[in-house]
Parts: C-alpha cells; sequence; structure tokens
C-alpha cells in the first residue's frame, strides 16, 4: 500500500492497507508497519538519503516503498530482527523492482543498520530524549542512539528530521510560541492516542477494567481489550468516543437555553451528541455537506425525536431566522491533532491554510441567516493556527458585527513516555454573540 502511494504521497488520499486475507498477526503487522512509515515517514526518509547516491523521488515507486518499511522495521520496530527486515524487504523489491532494485534495498537498508549505534543485542537506547544530533526520539519515551551525531546542526531542522515533522511547522511553532512549545508538539505527534470517551453525562458507572479516569473531569481512556469497544457503547447514548480537547467548545455555551441548535458541520456525530445531552429541551437539526456522512447521521439519530438529520438544502428551507445556536465544527488543518491525524502534517502549508480560511469565512456567512435575532455562533477547530481561530473570531466581527462571548484554546498534552490520562488533542472554541 505504501508503495502504490509513494510518487503522490501526500497529495493523494491514504488508504489503510486491505489485510482481509491475513491472519490475525499478520493483519496486524501490516498494519503497524503502515502507521509506522506514516507517522515517521521524514525521519525515515532523511536517514536514507544519507545512504543513497540519487535523490529518493527518483527511485522506482517500488523500491521506496521496500526501503521505507524496511526503515521502519530497522529503527522503530523492535521485535523484528535486523537481518529478517532487510531480507524481508530485499525479497520484496525483487519481485517488484528486479534484481538490480534488490541489490540496493539491501546495500542501503545494511548502511542504515549500521548507523545505529549498538552490538549483538540490539539498537542501544536511552531513557531519555536529550535533543542531540545522535538521538531520534521514540514514541514510548527514550530515544534511539546512533553511531554518530549526523542530525542537522540547526535547532528546527534537527526537531523536524528527529521527530518527522516538516521543517515549516517547527519553525512556525517556535516563533509563535518558543522553541520548547515547538519541541513538546513535535514530540506529542509522536505519541499514540488513546481511545477517550466522554462520559460527562453518563446515567450508569463506567467499568473500571474497561475504562479508567482521564485527567479531565468525566472522561475515561479504554483499557479493554481490541474489538471490546462495540460492547461498550452498544446501547448507551450517554457515554461516546470523544477527546477531552474535543469536547471542550461545547462547553463555552453550556450557560445557554437555545430553543434551536443547528449544527451544520456535524460529521458522525460526535458533537452532535453532545449537544444533545448537554441541552436536552433544544431541538437539533444535524447537517453536513458530504452525501456519505450525512446519511452516516441519519443513521445514527434514526427515530431520535430530539435530533433530525438534514441536507444543507433542507436546512436552509426550514430554519432561517429560527436557530438560537449554530455550532461550526469547520474543516481546519487539524495541526491540534497530529498524533491521530498522522498524514495531516504533510498537507500543511500556506496555500492550505489559505483555502481552508475561504471555506471558514464562508461557512460563517452562510450561517448568519440561520440566526434568530440573539442567535448565537459557537465556531470550534482542532488547529493551532491564528490564521483559522484568532482571526476568524476578529473577522467575524469586523465584517458582520460579532463579539467574543467565551472562547478557549486547548493546546495538546501528552509526551511519549507519559501515561494516557495525560494525553489531551488540541483544539479551539469561541462563542460569538450580535454586538
Amino acid at each position: 500500500m505504501v508503495g502504490t502511494q509513494a510518487t503522490g504521497f501526500p497529495s493523494i488520499k491514504i488508504l489503510e492497507p486491505d489485510t482481509s486475507a491475513l491472519d490475525p498477526r499478520d493483519s496486524a503487522l501490516a498494519h503497524a508497519l503502515h502507521e509506522s512509515v506514516l507517522r515517521r515517514w521524514l525521519t525515515i526518509r532523511w536517514l536514507l538519503e544519507q545512504r543513497l547516491e540519487r535523490p529518493f523521488p527518483e527511485l522506482h515507486p517500488a523500491l521506496q516503498a521496500s526501503l521505507l518499511v524496511g526503515g521502519a522495521q530497522i529503527l522503530f520496530m523492535d521485535r523484528i530482527p535486523v537481518h529478517a527486515a532487510i531480507d524481508t524487504s530485499v525479497e520484496w523489491a525483487k519481485r517488484s523492482a528486479g534484481r538490480g532494485g534488490a541489490g540496493l534495498v539491501n546495500a542501503v537498508l545494511r548502511r542504515l543498520s549500521e548507523m545505529l549505534r549498538g552490538g549483538p543485542e540490539g539498537p542501544e537506547k536511552a531513557e531519555r530524549y536529550g535533543g542531540g544530533r545522535d538521538e531520534i526520539p521514540l514514541s514510548g519515551g527514550g530515544s534511539l542512539m546512533l553511531a554518530q551525531p549526523i542530525l542537522p546542526e540547526d535547532d528546527d531542522f534537527r526537531l523536524a528530521v528527529a521527530t518527522g515533522m516538516p521543517k515549516r511547522l517547527c519553525e512556525r511553532w517556535a516563533l509563535a510560541a518558543g522553541a520548547r512549545a515547538a519541541r513538546d508538539l513535535a514530540l506529542h505527534s509522536l505519541v499514540h492516542p488513546p481511545v477517550v470517551i466522554n462520559a460527562v453525562h453518563a446515567e450508569a458507572p463506567i467499568d473500571p477494567e474497561v475504562a479508567t479516569p482521564h485527567r479531565s473531569a468525566g472522561h475515561f481512556v479504554f483499557a479493554g481489550e481490541r474489538g471490546s469497544l462495540g460492547g461498550l457503547l452498544a446501547g448507551r447514548r450517554d457515554v461516546w468516543v470523544q477527546d477531552s480537547a474535543s469536547s471542550a467548545p461545547a462547553m463555552l455555551a453550556s450557560h445557554l437555553k437555545p430553543a434551536v441548535i443547528a449544527d451544520l458541520c456535524a460529521g458522525q456525530g460526535t458533537k452532535t451528541r453532545q449537544l444533545r445531552r448537554l441541552f436536552p429541551d433544544a431541538k437539533i437539526v444535524a447537517s453536513d455537506i458530504d452525501k456519505d456522512r450525512l446519511q452516516t447521521l441519519r443513521g445514527v439519530f434514526e427515530g431520535d425525536g430530539q435530533v433530525e438529520a438534514v441536507s444543507p438544502d433542507e436546512l436552509r428551507e426550514a430554519w432561517l431566522e429560527k436557530v438560537d445556536l449554530v455550532v461550526l465544527d469547520v474543516p481546519c488543518s487539524n495541526t491540534g491533532v497530529l498524533a491521530r491525524r498522522v498524514e495531516a502534517k504533510y498537507r500543511f502549508g500556506p496555500d492550505l491554510l489559505e483555502r481552508l480560511g475561504d471555506t471558514q469565512r464562508q461557512l460563517i456567512a452562510d450561517s448568519i441567516p440561520l440566526l434568530a435575532p440573539k442567535g448565537r455562533i459557537l465556531y470550534a477547530t482542532c488547529s493551532l493556527e491564528s490564521e483559522e481561530n484568532e482571526a476568524m473570531a476578529a473577522w467575524a466581527g469586523k465584517w458582520h458585527g460579532f463579539k467574543v462571548e467565551a472562547t478557549e484554546c486547548l493546546t495538546p498534552a501528552g509526551l511519549p513516555g507519559e501515561g494516557p490520562e495525560v494525553y489531551r488533542d488540541g483544539s479551539f472554541g469561541v462563542l460569538l454573540g450580535r454586538s
């Protein structure tokens, strides 16, 4: 799967590998390899390029895939012996690109393994990442030690290479919030996020053997066996999967008593579920421009007397000037959730911010005709970027006469090695009222 996307990454859609024909163990390994390559793409590629004689993009896609998957195993998968990682990568390259390509893969991966400090027992690791030129931070804490200090001297570039983060993001974060904040954000992106359950409105206890308390009140970390989450959630509308940062924006409006709420970017209905519990006396109209997501919404809330899922056209026809609270969880750059949406970091750039800004302003403008005379807009993102957050609130004030009634920006929490109860995504929310 990685090989079929190598030349177009990251511009095309990232697909999960189809492992339906594999046994459970091989399927789990395939998904782990896919995730590792996607999360550490830039780190692996930079190290490979130190041992390549021509630019990585010029290689045949099958060779790129072989090197990336082999490199991921050598660097980040302890249970796979180096010789086994090299042998399987060479064999796959031989079948996909011929003997010449297989020879290149064999040579480069062997040189990559020689870049690591260690002996027969395996690569050497440090207990804590110190940011040195001979360290690669690991998702579980600590770092992989290199035989030589070969990482870039420039601080931002070194952090980018070590964590697999685009340099432009590290530089941007360092400029906006300082070097320490940029370091923490980049390291946070390496953490494997836990499944967090919103149980703020739970009507029955959560089994402590299945979920343990999160440090955010009313939230729990799922700790059950894989595949048992559905059993926990089945038949319950009082708990659902939602990170504490995602649930925070709605709380900015919790003091209100809206009769009608319009959730315009409802997606899979997560915030809709929260709104339903937070405002039990409100009529909630959920909508999404994506037809597949709208169909999902209709299935989730079928037969629900409080929530109605409608198309954008139906919303405009029936609810003009009747909505007390418009909720806009808008499309954004996802820089607050890069640990969950790994591929988003590769797509970030000025052009993306400009396109998203146009969409975000249009969504705000299109929602205004729905508002009742004293209606409000709750605007939310999972972005850390001011252009998508504070700047949008300022724009709504300048051009449409809104004022900020409440706002909150949460930065991601949880570093490699810390417990899952500490983990939190990043988010922004602002409640806008008429001046």
